[in-house]
């Protein structure tokens, strides 16, 4: 065989190489299918290509499929495989729904909702919504949504499920501590506007003067965008009145922003005074956040109201308070959500919510799934509520342990 036959050999298998090459990259990329080399700390995708390719082959309707969807339901699956309750995916609509919370308006009951030991449960029902004034109550279990098991649900879709129109109505199955059944609550849904704070004058029991005492009853409902002005404007009222003493009602209060927490622990510690230690376990070194307020609430002797619907924000400013100065808390055990979510965005207005730390209070005491004890217990059954509906046994306690305080 001589030299320009053997070339002409080579060049038609070259020829016919490259265009194999070539056919079987067209028919990968036409049927999406990623073949990956692995390598050390990298993923091989082409699973999840050869599902979504049969799934396009061979779903009975196809014109169901909706690629958008596909993507956003593996992003959630893939969040969810974490088993943390608190690191979610938010796709453009939840993610709207999710700043409007914040903002403090809505349609819905009011209720804040969350996983606690595996099972979907009421945190806190909002003041004065239609959640609260069906009965919820913090520590409820919600077994079904609208006859629809709730027990795999994850919290945003539990919301999505709850939510609804204003007049609209929807049907939870709840089981509480200490009934033999569930029961089925009918509430009807209405706009959500919550305040962020109310305070108030009031005299301890058994004292003259009724309401017009001289102890601040601060309510704060929620740590949301608002309540730092809210709050301002409050404390500017509270110090030009008769006021000699704060008890400050956190019950029912499922959290917010951290910022909003840090700007209250302001006005009752001096400048400079820890209010949460952010820890990373061995990721990098924790972080303190610090007090930059005004300290004007600071020498006044004070009680904190804590329940099991006191969550996030609420236990870092309530754990704060009695950290440095030792301020008591008066109630039951709050809900135990000491966690730190940062949201990340993601492109076309979805975004990641991802638990990245764990919040300690200033002498270094968890929060995650222990919550705060109080150091003066003082239950409400539901037997309470309807026996006395107007007494509040635990605001009482504070109110006696106040007027004692210098």
């Amino acid at each position: 065989m001589n030299k320009s036959y053997k070339k002409v050999i080579w060049s038609a298998v070259l020829v016919i190489a490259f265009a194999g090459i070539f056919c079987l990259g067209a028919w990968v990329g036409v049927n999406k299918i990623a073949y990956h080399v692995p390598q050390p700390g990298t993923i091989d995708f082409s699973l999840f290509w050869d599902a979504y390719n049969k799934l396009q082959k061979n779903f009975i309707t196809p014109s169901k499929i909706d690629e958008q969807k596909i993507i956003y339901g593996a992003i959630d699956g893939m969040t969810r495989s974490l088993g943390d309750p608190y690191t979610n995916f938010f796709d453009p609509e939840q993610a709207k729904r999710f700043q409007q919370d914040l903002n403090g308006s809505f349609d819905g009951i009011g209720v804040e909702v969350g996983i606690k030991k595996d099972l979907l449960t009421v945190i806190a029902p909002l003041k004065g919504t239609p959640g609260q004034k069906a009965g919820l109550k913090s520590g409820d279990i919600i077994l079904k949504i609208n006859g629809q098991d709730a027990t795999n649900l994850a919290t945003d879709e539990a919301v999505s499920l709850i939510r609804g129109p204003r007049g609209t109505t929807v049907t939870l199955n709840i089981f509480r501590d200490g009934w033999e059944t569930a029961k089925d609550i009918k509430i009807i849904r209405d706009t959500i506007k919550v305040p962020s704070i109310e305070w108030s004058l009031l005299a301890s029991p058994g004292e003259a003067g009724g309401k017009d005492g001289d102890t601040a009853y601060i309510q704060i409902y929620q740590f949301d965008g608002p309540l730092t002005a809210d709050f301002k404007k409050a404390a500017f009222e509270i110090l030009q009145s008769p006021a000699k003493r704060i008890v400050l009602d956190l019950r029912d209060n499922p959290g917010g922003y951290l910022s909003a927490a840090q700007d209250v622990a302001g006005w009752f510690l001096q400048k400079g005074q820890p209010v949460a230690i952010e820890d990373f376990g061995n990721a990098k070194p924790q972080q303190t956040y610090k007090t930059e307020g005004s300290s004007a609430f600071a020498s006044y002797p004070m009680v904190i109201l804590i329940n099991q619907g006191s969550a996030s924000a609420s236990e870092i400013l309530a754990g704060a308070l009695r950290d440095n100065r030792n301020i008591k808390l008066v109630g039951t055990k709050s809900f135990g959500k000491g966690c730190v979510q940062q949201v990340l965005d993601l492109r076309g207005g979805s975004f990641l919510k991802i638990t990245v730390a764990n919040w300690l209070t200033p002498k270094g005491n968890s929060i995650s799934d222990v919550g705060l004890t109080p150091d003066v217990k003082v239950d409400i059954t539901d037997q309470d509520a309807l026996v006395q509906p107007q007494k509040d046994a635990q605001l009482d306690k504070a109110l006696e342990i106040v007027k004692d305080l210098k």
